[in-house]
């Protein structure tokens, strides 16, 4: 397996511990006008979620994929979404998603290079992953400076 399908994976054994976590921690924001823990999970499920469905089926080689979406829009439907979700649930769906997530990836042809919106750079499944490896890194940074702080 890639390193960068290595590194993505390690989000699910940090997310996992946060079950561990008592439900007032997790709902709490991580600082004024910020979201909190369960905020962020669910924010990182829903890209998950819509990357699965929209980007990776695509991912053959000279496909252009769909433009990311508003990226403000997209993180007010991942909150909305959350709805009569309680935080343990959304880690779960979090879990089972990225799963869901490395599984379809890891079947893209490596040598396959697809474009993204209006973008000339070609991607690799790998240089795709990549991004969200950084996205990953800097949730989980905010998570644990919120819990060493708390």
């Amino acid at each position: 397996m890639s390193k960068v399908f290595t590194e993505y994976s390690k989000t699910v054994d940090e997310v996992s511990k946060l079950k561990e976590l008592d439900e007032q921690t997790l709902v709490t924001p991580i600082k004024e006008n910020a979201w909190s823990i369960r905020e962020i999970i669910g924010h990182m499920y829903y890209w998950d979620d819509s990357n699965l469905h929209n980007m990776i089926s695509q991912m053959q080689n000279g496909a252009n994929l769909p433009a990311f979406p508003n990226h403000d829009a997209q993180n007010e439907k991942a909150i909305q979404s959350l709805e009569g979700q309680t935080v343990y649930q959304i880690i779960d769906l979090f879990l089972a998603r990225r799963e869901d997530f490395l599984e379809a990836i890891r079947k893209v042809d490596k040598q396959d290079r697809f474009t993204i919106g209006n973008g000339k750079r070609a991607f690799s499944s790998e240089s795709f992953v990549k991004i969200f490896v950084k996205h990953d890194a800097h949730h989980l940074k905010q998570i644990d400076y919120f819990l060493a702080s708390s």
